[in-house]
């Protein structure tokens, strides 16, 4: 499932997104929202994934929203997933960013809204849209601060100074931090130790850590039980516990 902008491929168990402007230095623009959102439901809709990984093309994640393109008149949010098909509505299922060069504004928004993040040492994260009349309001300004300490988010997006590939690893923004060219190499080996697990454990995993820092202490087991339940109760912890007794490696259902 390609457009002229987006490509996918698989590997195995594994979906690979790759934004294809790198003239653009794969800057968002409508196709590249299709594109990205059509990859996704992809993802989501076909049992045989378990998880994503989004690269760039060319040396660069993404560079963020494509300003000519906006200059003359597009916008490239989706109703119901918002700003690249994503940031309003990333995937139930895992997503890694493999990063190298650019991930600016938009670009650094994407990455913000994966749930693992591997970076290259010339990646640069920053979210510039103060320089342009604009706001990070594709949830650069509300994840952020959730990520790294309140007075280092504000100086970003007051500024609009970029980050480097150390300052994001110091500030525990990057699961891993590797040598040029090998970004996606490293993310697909990190997808594959996501992947050898169990998909529902692994799906309710995900939205647990990702719901659960709203909730009160009073209503939190209550509320994850909601997620748990179904998994304690699935075929697959079942084939979990015997694997483990019969010292095999686990065969997953998905149910």
């Amino acid at each position: 499932m390609d457009n002229l902008a987006v490509r996918t491929r698989l590997d195995g168990p594994l979906l690979i997104i790759t934004i294809d402007r790198p003239q653009a230095r794969n800057a968002v623009n409508l196709a590249v929202a299709q594109g990205i959102a059509a990859a996704l439901a992809e993802l989501d809709g076909r049992a045989e994934l378990r998880i994503g990984v989004i690269t760039g093309a060319g040396g660069n994640f993404c560079a963020g929203m494509d300003l000519k393109a906006f200059a003359s008149g597009e916008r490239p949010w989706l109703s119901g997933s918002g700003f690249a098909g994503m940031t309003e509505a990333p995937p139930k299922k895992p997503l890694i960013a493999a990063v190298e060069g650019f991930a600016l504004a938009g670009g650094f928004e994407i990455a913000l809204a994966c749930d693992l993040i591997v970076a290259s040492r010339t990646a640069r994260f920053g979210l510039p849209e103060v320089r342009r009349g604009l706001v990070a309001a594709a949830g650069g300004l509300l994840r952020l601060p959730r990520r790294v300490p309140y007075h280092l988010a504000m100086e970003i997006a007051l500024t609009g100074r970029q980050l480097t590939a150390e300052e994001a690893l110091t500030h525990a923004l990057l699961n891993r931090l590797v040598e040029p060219g090998h970004a996606l190499e490293t993310a697909l080996q990190l997808a594959r130790e996501v992947a050898e697990n169990a998909p529902l454990a692994v799906v309710a995993s995900k939205q647990l850590v990702a719901s659960s820092y709203a909730w009160a202490p009073e209503e939190m087991f209550a509320r994850q039980r909601g997620f748990a339940d179904p998994v304690v109760n699935s075929r697959d912890a079942l084939e979990g516990a015997r694997a483990f007794v019969e010292k095999r490696a686990p065969v997953w259902q998905g149910c």
